[in-house]
C-alpha cells in the first residue's frame, strides 16, 4: 500500500461522495487530512468519523469560487498543521439538466463553469505558490469522463468545464514541474455515491453497467485508491497525466 505517512492533505469538498472517500482513504494511509465543504456541521462529522477510526482529521469551511475563503481555509491549515503537501481539487457539480444548447440558461452555465473549473483555478492559484518555494507537492484535480467524449447524455456545462480542468490540469504540470511539483487529474465514470444510488434507477444503473468492460460502475473507493497512489511517492515520475477510472468507459 502507497503510505502517504505524515503528509498533510487538503481535499475539497470532502464532506460526500466521492471527496469524503478520497479523505478517509487518505487518513487510512497516514496523512492528516482537511476535510472541506460549506457546512461546517457536517465537515466536522465527516473529520469526527476519520479520526474513530484512528485518522488524524480537521474541518475546514469555504466557497472555493471565493478566492479569499479559499485563502481563509489554507491559512487555518497552515495555523494549525502547518503547509498542504497534497492538495485534491475536488469540490465541482453539474448545475444544469442536459438540454439542447439553446436551451442552457446564462445563469445555469456560469453557475457550472464557476463551480467547477473556476474553482478549480482558485484553489491551484492559492496553494501553488507556496508548494513552489518549497519545491515539492502533488495536486489532484477531478474531471469526468463527460468532458474527455461528447455525449448527447451529459450537461453541456459541466461537460465543458470538466473538459477545461483537464487541459487545466496538464499546463499546470507542464508549469509547476521544474519546482518539483506534480499535477494529475483524475476522470471517473458514473461512481455509485450515495446520491446516485438514490437518484439513478436500479434498471438504469444495470444499463449503465453493462455498457462498461468491466461490467460494473465504479465506487468513490475506486476513485480513492487512484487519488492515494497519485499522491504518493510510488507515482514520483508521473505528472500531467488524465487518469480515467472508468471501468474502461473510455478508451483513448
Amino acid at each position: 500500500m502507497s503510505t502517504l505517512e505524515g503528509q498533510i492533505a487538503l481535499v475539497t469538498g470532502s464532506t460526500r461522495g466521492i471527496g469524503a472517500g478520497i479523505a478517509a482513504e487518505f487518513a487510512r494511509r497516514g496523512a492528516v487530512v482537511a476535510v472541506h465543504g460549506r457546512d461546517a456541521v457536517v465537515a466536522d462529522g465527516v473529520a469526527a468519523a476519520i479520526v474513530r477510526d484512528g485518522g488524524k482529521a480537521m474541518a475546514v469551511t469555504g466557497d472555493v469560487t471565493d478566492f479569499g475563503q479559499i485563502e481563509s481555509v489554507r491559512r487555518q491549515i497552515e495555523d494549525a498543521w502547518g503547509p498542504v503537501g497534497i492538495l485534491v481539487a475536488n469540490a465541482g457539480g453539474s448545475f444544469t439538466p442536459p438540454v439542447p444548447l439553446e436551451q442552457i440558461p446564462e445563469d445555469g452555465w456560469r453557475a457550472t463553469v464557476d463551480g467547477n473549473l473556476t474553482a478549480t483555478f482558485l484553489t491551484l492559484k492559492s496553494f501553488l505558490p507556496g508548494m513552489k518555494e518549497r519545491r515539492r507537492g502533488s495536486i489532484i484535480t477531478i474531471g469526468s469522463t463527460a468532458g474527455r467524449r461528447a455525449d448527447p447524455r451529459s450537461p453541456m456545462p459541466y461537460a465543458a468545464a470538466k473538459a477545461g480542468i483537464a487541459l487545466m490540469t496538464q499546463a499546470a504540470a507542464a508549469q509547476a514541474g521544474p519546482f518539483g511539483i506534480r499535477v494529475n487529474c483524475i476522470t471517473p465514470e458514473t461512481i455509485l455515491t450515495e446520491g446516485n444510488q438514490n437518484r439513478i434507477p436500479a434498471g438504469v444503473q444495470a444499463s449503465l453497467a453493462d455498457a462498461h468492460p468491466l461490467k460494473r460502475l465504479g465506487t468513490p473507493q475506486d476513485v480513492a485508491t487512484a487519488a492515494a497512489f497519485l499522491a504518493s511517492d510510488d507515482a514520483s515520475w508521473i505528472t500531467g497525466v488524465v487518469v480515467d477510472v472508468a471501468g474502461g468507459g473510455v478508451l483513448v
